[in-house]
């Protein structure tokens, strides 16, 4: 395991991952938005649904308020992005291209060193984020992954459940 990955199991409480869950994972509970492609405009026959909790220094989405749970214990300097993804089961696991969240378009290498990414995962499936050193983080309900922003990681799709959904946070940590 590479010393940069931080795992937490039952990260937040039950009580609260439970409403949390409920609520991103149950039909007609929350909106989610169709994007053709992963990781790359190139990517071919790959899609995803997401919902952008907060983008540009600024909340975007009337749920924002579910995440206080998790921002009280991330405890950001400043937020970045936070966005969910749902992958929707396929056959067979399909790895998607290593990358890191934080566009190098947008920001320099310099900030983006500077800034963390943590993954939370809802629900537990065969899918995973691997690293590109190999480390591979299984997809486990209440999990939370943290890492330096600039350590490129892919994600996966699942065979064994209808969705593989994570809450990707990019933020500066102030720890």
């Amino acid at each position: 395991m590479n010393n940069n990955i931080e795992i937490v199991d039952n990260f937040l409480e039950q009580e609260e991952f439970d409403k949390l869950q409920t609520l991103i994972m149950t039909a007609n509970k929350f909106p989610w938005f169709y994007l053709d492609g992963i990781d790359y405009k190139k990517d071919i026959d790959k899609f995803q649904f997401y919902h952008t909790f907060y983008d540009n220094s600024a909340p975007c989405s009337s749920f924002m308020e579910q995440l206080h749970s998790i921002l009280n214990l991330v405890d950001p300097i400043s937020i970045l992005r936070i966005k969910a993804n749902l992958l929707t089961r396929t056959p067979n696991i399909v790895e998607n291209t290593f990358h890191v969240d934080i566009a190098s378009w947008k920001f320099s290498s310099e900030i983006i060193k500077q800034c963390t990414t943590s993954i939370f995962y809802m629900n537990t499936n065969n899918g995973y984020t691997k690293f590109e050193d190999g480390t591979k983080v299984e997809s486990v309900a209440n999990r939370m992954v943290t890492f330096p922003a600039n350590m490129k990681h892919r994600g996966t799709s699942c065979t064994d459940e209808k969705v593989r959904v994570v809450i990707n946070f990019n933020y500066f940590s102030s720890k």
